[in-house]
C-alpha cells in the first residue's frame, strides 16, 4: 500500500464515519472516530456486500464510499443495540 492509496483510505474512511454519524446519530464523531468507523465500515460493507453478493460500480472512490458507509451504519447500529442492554 503506497501513500497515495493510505490517505485514500483515510479520507474515505473520515467521510464515510460522518456520513454514517449523520444517518444514524445526527451528528459526526469528530476526525479520528469518523475516520476508524469509516475503515471499519468499510471492511463490514465489504464482507457484508460480499456474503449477499452485491457489488457497486462506480468511478474510483463512489463504490468503496457507499459500501464503508453502509458498513458504518451497520457498525453504529450494532454499537447501539449493545449499548441499550
Amino acid at each position: 500500500m503506497d501513500f497515495q492509496q493510505v490517505v485514500l483510505l483515510l479520507v474515505l474512511g473520515g467521510v464515510a464515519g460522518w456520513l454514517a454519524g449523520q444517518i444514524m446519530k445526527g451528528g459526526g464523531f469528530g476526525i479520528l472516530g469518523n475516520v476508524i468507523i469509516g475503515v471499519l465500515g468499510g471492511v463490514i460493507g465489504g464482507a457484508l456486500f460480499e456474503a449477499l453478493g452485491i457489488t457497486i460500480g462506480g468511478n474510483r472512490w463512489v463504490g468503496p464510499l457507499v459500501t464503508a458507509t453502509v458498513g458504518a451504519v451497520v457498525l453504529l447500529f450494532l454499537i447501539g443495540l449493545v449499548r441499550r442492554t
